[in-house]
């Protein structure tokens, strides 16, 4: 029990307002793409990043890795990327410490949402927009080694017993 003699009032905000963001990082440049709605995400929203992954890239062979969230992987995702010359590579199950962009969100939430209080939703989106928009450039350095491609394979590996 804690008690005191002034009353604090903390602010916190109020209500609940989805802001959803679907991004997918260039593993070279560590450019992120983003595409961003306040409704709801879906097959055609991931559409909608893949449009905008293949207009960044441009030429050239494109993968992208994904998890296995069910609108990602149905008949009109694929069909959309095979259309768009995009390769779909789908993680195992249970496996988000493959994908980069999970890092990216955990830099995000540290940045932007870790005590920092925003009044309004426009601060708060504003506040993230920018974090994604010049993450590249202003925290290049944490990228590089947040962003790194340091996985271990193992292969032909003997498991002795203990």
């Amino acid at each position: 029990m804690v008690w005191c003699f002034v009353r604090y009032f903390i602010p916190t905000p109020s209500g609940r307002k989805r802001f959803n963001v679907l991004g997918a990082v260039d593993a070279l440049t560590k450019e992120i793409i983003t595409v961003v709605n306040e409704t709801t995400v879906n097959a055609e929203t991931v559409c909608q990043l893949l449009s905008k992954v293949a207009a960044h890239v441009g030429e050239g062979a494109i993968t992208l890795v994904l998890d296995n969230v069910r609108y990602q992987k149905c008949a009109v995702v694929q069909e959309y990327a095979a259309a768009l010359g995009i390769e779909l590579l789908y993680l195992p199950a249970y496996s988000p410490h493959l994908n980069l962009i999970e890092r990216l969100w955990r830099f995000v939430r540290k940045e932007c949402l870790y005590s920092h209080y925003y009044a309004t939703f426009p601060e708060f989106r504003a506040a993230l927009e920018r974090c994604l928009a010049t993450a590249h450039r202003d925290h290049r350095i944490q990228l590089e080694t947040l962003l790194a491609w340091n996985f271990q394979s193992f292969h032909d590996v003997q498991i002795l017993p203990v």
